[in-house]
């Protein structure tokens, strides 16, 4: 293989894929970018396994083929020569990389044994604004499990209706939940999608414009300019939310976002050692005192709150509350609540297109 090219081209694309590279395999292929060059244009790939990310350029080919380079180095290096012209020229043991009057050899895999990738995924699909799209993931991945215990949660649930979404994710913990309209639908529809998945889409798009996802026999594909993005989703039973999401409520407090975000930001500061980051809210009838406690002190604020109901004590993981209150947009939201041990919802006040659900913590008091 012999081509030619632009650095910032290269480097672009490479930054792009090199996300997709495996970390910790016994496949060393899936460290490896793959580059291959055709006609006029340099296909540039990499995938985990579960995740690719594929990216074309323009450039001048003089021999076609193909050849695996170590990604994260190649990347870094490449990175490292935007502003330069690049020839890579390769045989079966080495990659040349050729800029200004300098040269660079790195050992190279051969692509025999990289992962064939499909990108022919088209059996059906649905379409939203992309701003809507980006604002689902945000509001949604950061509830995601983290381990592989039960890996569909690892995931967000995607449920199309007509032209309905709902998108839920949730770790066992907290939940979060929101629904919007699609701009078209192949037809009604349930996936749940990889977090990370998301989290890259979310990289990917941008603009005013409108996004189709493709889904076809456990997969989807996204394609944004040169850019396509495939992965697999997960199979199995999500949670069903409507389960876990109380109808009715004993307690529900409206308050202003801003100082409730701060009171719990500075409440956090001092538990932010401990396992569970302990805070709790003690409401009344015109006030929510936050308040915690560790051996690095102690903070109780109150914060102006206009409360409906019973009195309640209850604990939560500061981490959760404040995520939960950073991912809601108006300037009021509500609280509502049943008991010390039971979940407990936080919302907006007016637009309810979004929810969260947070588990209690269990203390001595409430146990």
């Amino acid at each position: 293989m012999k081509a030619f090219c632009e650095g910032i081209d290269l480097s672009d694309a490479v930054l792009k894929v090199v996300k997709a590279c495996a970390t910790k395999t016994v496949t060393p292929v899936l460290e490896c970018i793959k580059i291959s060059a055709r006609n006029d244009k340099l296909i540039i790939v990499a995938t985990d396994g579960e995740i690719s990310i594929q990216k074309n350029i323009k450039a001048e080919i003089y021999e076609e083929g193909d050849v695996c380079v170590p990604g994260r180095y190649f990347s870094d290096f490449i990175k490292k020569l935007e502003g330069a012209q690049i020839t890579l020229s390769s045989d079966d043991k080495k990659m040349d990389i050729i800029y200004a009057d300098s040269q660079t050899a790195m050992q190279v895999l051969s692509a025999n044994d990289f992962p064939k990738i499909d990108t022919d995924i088209n059996e059906n699909s649905f379409s939203m604004k992309t701003a809507d799209l980006k604002k689902f993931i945000n509001a949604t991945s950061f509830c995601c499990a983290g381990d592989d215990s039960r890996p569909i949660l690892k995931g967000c649930q995607f449920v199309i209706k007509g032209k309905e979404i709902s998108v839920t994710a949730l770790d066992g913990f907290r939940l979060a939940t929101i629904k919007g309209e699609l701009i078209s639908s192949t037809g009604d529809m349930e996936i749940v999608c990889p977090a990370r998945t998301l989290n890259e889409i979310e990289k990917m798009i941008d603009g005013d414009g409108t996004t189709e996802i493709f889904v076809q026999k456990g997969r989807i594909l996204v394609e944004v300019d040169d850019t396509v993005l495939t992965s697999r989703l997960y199979n199995g039973d999500f949670i069903k939310k409507d389960n876990i999401i109380p109808k009715d409520f004993t307690t529900r407090v409206k308050v202003d976002k801003s100082a409730l975000k701060a009171s719990i930001e500075r409440a956090a500061i001092l538990v932010r050692s401990d396992k569970n980051s302990l805070i709790i809210f003690d409401i009344s009838s015109d006030k929510i005192e936050i308040s915690s406690n560790s051996e690095i002190g102690s903070v109780q604020e109150p914060v102006k709150a206009e409360t409906n109901g019973k009195d309640i004590k209850i604990a939560m993981n500061s981490k959760f509350i404040i995520e939960a209150v950073n991912a809601l947009d108006e300037d009021k939201l509500v609280l509502s609540f049943n008991s010390q041990i039971q979940p407990f919802i936080c919302e907006n006040a007016e637009n309810k297109e979004r929810l969260y659900l947070i588990l209690p913590v269990r203390t001595m008091n409430n146990a």
